[in-house]
């Protein structure tokens, strides 16, 4: 007799079936503010060694559900991997972020090569693999990739800007060159993502990071459009797949992003208006989110008062429990678990 597959509560809520208690992970769950963590990053010296070597890229993915026994895993990995498999330098100077070669004109976007080795991202896929062969068989496990509008920020200034200017400034200039990038990661992005599939995943997200900046028209053509293309191309071939969208600081465009892009899921930030996310939101899909990661570092009541926000604007839905970006280094370990143990003490 054959045993039925374990229930996972996080992919339950993805397809539709609410659940009394809400499914709880943190992005950025696997980081810093671990010292088990910070322990193995110092051991792996740069920090694309530590996303390329499968075995710490899984140790350290399942550190976090070893400690507070979340609801979903992520696997350990960066946005910018995409570009570094097209054969762009990417690089990560301690304190001061990624720096990449920069693409801000027309004539070095002509240089882009459109098809990625995904031989350089096979670590990713065995990372993937390990971990699922671990992992409790109730929790998720989640792959990733940049959206195509927030990675080629990067990729056109050649490193993170306070409103990520230069990239707004060649689509306005050169929309046609532009273009090129989007459409070159949004094709390698669909095979990336597939990839994450068969090595494991149960769940993809996109994030937008940087989404927000844009205004409405710009929005609709570089945020939601490349996205809406990402998921197509992934269903096309793995029909069932679940995916979540996270177009932050989207705030009141959240519903067009949700109708035009055909995500499962999407992840709001802790400026969401809840009664906007809840009427015409988490009425379509499921929601993610949205404690402020300073009200965690924060702790006692003025966490108590956020967590109990979160759950009382978005609990009555399909609703996994999350920030609103990801957790800072700073957090104390303390202070997730006090949260955590207000969420599981939730029913409804």
């Amino acid at each position: 007799m054959s045993q039925s597959p374990a229930v996972k509560p996080f992919m339950e809520v993805l397809s539709g079936r609410r659940q009394s208690v809400p499914p709880v992970w943190m992005m950025r769950q696997a980081g810093r503010y671990l010292p088990e963590y910070r322990e193995l990053r110092a051991k792996a010296g740069g920090f694309l060694d530590l996303c390329f070597n499968p075995e710490w890229a899984a140790e350290v993915t399942l550190q976090p559900i070893r400690r507070f026994g979340f609801d979903a895993a992520i696997i350990f990995s960066d946005i910018l991997v995409i570009p570094h498999a097209l054969g762009r330098s990417v690089r990560f100077e301690v304190g001061e972020g990624p720096r990449l070669d920069p693409l801000d004109t027309p004539e070095k976007i002509a240089t882009l090569t459109t098809a990625a080795d995904f031989t350089k991202l096979e670590p990713v896929f065995e990372a993937l693999r390990r971990v699922r062969a671990e992992l409790d068989p109730k929790v998720a496990l989640i792959g990733f990739c940049g959206a195509p509008w927030t990675v080629a920020t990067y990729m056109v200034a050649g490193q993170g800007t306070p409103d990520q200017a230069p990239a707004r400034m060649l689509a306005y200039r050169e929309p046609d060159a532009f273009a090129k990038i989007i459409d070159v990661l949004v094709e390698n992005s669909i095979e990336y993502l597939l990839g994450q599939l068969k090595a494991g995943a149960d769940a993809l997200q996109i994030f937008d990071t940087w989404a927000g900046i844009l205004p409405p028209r710009e929005f609709q053509r570089w945020s939601v459009e490349p996205t809406r293309r990402i998921v197509e191309g992934v269903r096309a071939k793995a029909p069932h797949a679940k995916i979540i969208g996270f177009p932050r600081g989207a705030g009141a465009q959240l519903p067009l992003y949700v109708g035009r892009t055909g995500v499962d899921g999407v992840s709001i930030d802790w400026a969401a208006e809840p009664s906007l996310i809840r009427e015409r939101v988490q009425n379509h899909v499921a929601v993610q989110g949205n404690l402020d990661p300073l009200a965690l570092i924060a702790g006692g009541d003025a966490l108590d008062r956020a967590v109990d926000d979160a759950l009382a604007n978005y609990a009555g839905g399909r609703y996994i429990f999350n920030l609103g970006h990801g957790i800072q280094p700073e957090t104390p370990i303390a202070h997730v678990e006090q949260m955590l143990r207000r969420v599981r003490a939730y029913n409804l």
